[in-house]
């Protein structure tokens, strides 16, 4: 097998659970991986033209994918309280956020999905690179912003206010988690390999549990900029028992944003497995 090229973000969360996979710290029988890193945004635009065997994906992005791309049952981001934020400089009633200017991490982000969701009358939108937001927000460029990642530790230090929790309106509306990112693989790669690296993800992240100290200086490389504490902070939201397996409460709140995407026609219906299914 040649190498397996890995997309995944510089955020802490994502190379907080790749660390062990990417740098050796455990068996990968044989199988090699060359990185790919990106924010999600270029991953999800990646995948469109199909040029990387595994990848995160938003799952907005997914729900356009899976003709090409299963998800691997480990890896995820997806939990309660982690939702993205709608923030401005000062608040906004419904009537003004429908019309305001509102700046996106992405098209394909579930966060954009969820604005959509919760405010299907407020499209005019820009897209910026997700960390570009707040600065987008504070100069007027953009009247509100949809933060992800840690820009939701540091929005309030800045001036910002929160005007909407996009992660609990979800949870308010289906009772489930909110699923924001995952990682898939291309079908087209032959079933031991799809199954040998659903296992290799989980056991990357559980040697990430187990020590996480180890994955800090990884961590630490791409994140040079984000003090220790929000690192930290945004591992702990956003990597926990989701991550190393989703569970049917994952599956279900996964295949419900999916229900509903198709639903509103944001993503076309599809039949097919969604998970690799793991060897017997």
């Amino acid at each position: 097998m040649s190498v397996l090229t890995l997309g995944f973000s510089p955020c802490p969360n994502d190379t907080f659970l790749f660390d062990a996979l990417v740098n050796g710290k455990i068996d990968t029988g044989g199988l090699q991986f060359k990185p790919v890193i990106a924010d999600v945004e270029e991953l999800n635009r990646r995948a469109f033209n199909h040029d990387l065997h595994i990848t995160k994906l938003s799952y907005h992005a997914l729900g356009h994918l899976l003709p090409h791309y299963q998800l691997l049952n480990a890896g995820s981001a997806l939990g309660n309280n982690c939702g993205p934020l709608l923030i401005a400089r000062k608040n906004l009633l419904p009537d003004e956020i429908t019309r305001a200017k509102i700046a996106i991490p992405g098209v394909y982000t579930t966060a954009n999905f969820l604005l959509g969701l919760a405010y299907p009358k407020a499209t005019n939108k820009i897209t910026l690179l997700f960390s570009e937001i707040e600065d987008a927000v504070l100069s007027g460029v953009a009247d509100a912003g949809l933060l992800i990642h840690e820009n939701r530790f540091t929005y309030q230090s800045r001036g910002l206010v929160k005007i909407a929790d996009l992660g609990e309106f979800w949870e308010t509306l289906t009772g489930l988690p909110i699923p924001l990112g995952g990682i898939a693989i291309k079908r087209t790669l032959p079933a031991e390999v799809k199954q040998a690296v659903n296992l290799l993800v989980k056991q990357s992240v559980e040697y990430a549990f187990a020590n996480p100290n180890q994955a800090m200086p990884y961590v630490r490389l791409y994140a040079q900029a984000m003090h220790e504490e929000v690192m930290r902070q945004h591992i702990n939201l956003y990597v926990n028992h989701f991550s190393v397996s989703l569970g049917q409460i994952g599956q279900d709140a996964i295949n419900t944003l999916f229900q509903k995407a198709q639903q509103l026609h944001l993503i076309p219906p599809f039949d097919g497995a969604v998970l690799v299914e793991n060897a017997n």
